[in-house]
């Protein structure tokens, strides 16, 4: 299937690592140029590098989404350099599970209002495209209630509430929104490597619940992302697609 991806142009946050690098990789191998940050400089001028290297049109900045001045600073600069904007995806999270206080501020100020944030900032720019397209990353824990029902969880679903709102008011402009909603996704230097080494039993607890006896890997729920952002998805719209390989169990109506 041809995504018609090719030459347009997509914002990614959190896009040096995990899901959200794999987001990057599959917009870039379907032809798209993509702009994408996270809070490290180092971190994204290594992944600029490397993909560029690989053939990728990528360009990169250093932006924390908790600051939104920044943030919408780097929306603005990434569409010039892009020559527009055709796709945002959302990815960032403060990944602050415990359930404490400080934990909720973070979680609303990055996970929230940063994927808030992004959106207002790109709006104007996406009324200005012919294939329109926002993508928020949420998580199953917004859909049942697991060991991160905190602060993570309760914000994740509020994201998916926003989203399909503004798949709703957005319609008539012909601007889409839907959100993806991975199960647990490994890969190196992430939260479920880190347990697997320092809580192997927590680990195997979650492990034990997925009946594909395994956890996704990041480019399985790039590529559900992607599709969700490219024209070929184009009458999809206000949706939440779970990518978890059966691992919730709730019927999604």
């Amino acid at each position: 299937m041809d995504l018609q991806l090719a030459g347009l142009r997509a914002l990614v946050t959190g896009g040096t690592k995990g899901i959200g690098r794999a987001i990057v990789e599959v917009l870039a191998e379907e032809g798209a140029s993509v702009a994408l940050c996270a809070r490290t400089d180092s971190d994204v001028a290594a992944t600029v590098e490397r993909l560029r290297g690989q053939g990728a049109k990528v360009t990169g900045g250093a932006v924390d989404v908790a600051d939104g001045p920044a943030l919408s600073r780097w929306v603005d600069d990434s569409a010039a350099e892009l020559g527009g904007l055709d796709i945002v995806v959302a990815n960032v999270s403060a990944l602050a599970i415990p359930d404490v206080e400080e934990n909720w501020h973070r979680s609303f100020d990055v996970d929230m209002m940063g994927t808030v944030r992004l959106v207002n900032a790109a709006l104007p720019l996406l009324e200005r495209s012919s294939a329109p397209s926002i993508v928020t990353v949420s998580s199953v824990s917004g859909r049942e209630i697991d060991f991160a029902a905190g602060p993570y969880g309760t914000f994740k679903a509020a994201i998916v509430h926003y989203t399909q709102g503004l798949a709703y008011h957005l319609a008539g402009k012909g601007i889409r929104a839907n959100t993806v909603s991975p199960g647990n996704t490994h890969f190196p230097g992430g939260v479920w490597d880190d347990m697997e080494r320092n809580n192997p039993e927590l680990f195997g607890q979650a492990l034990a619940l997925n009946p594909t006896g395994r956890m996704a890997r990041p480019e399985e729920i790039a590529r559900a992302a992607v599709f969700l952002a490219s024209p070929a998805a184009s009458f999809v719209t206000g949706t939440n697609l779970v990518v978890d390989g059966a691992l919730t169990r709730g019927v999604q109506l």
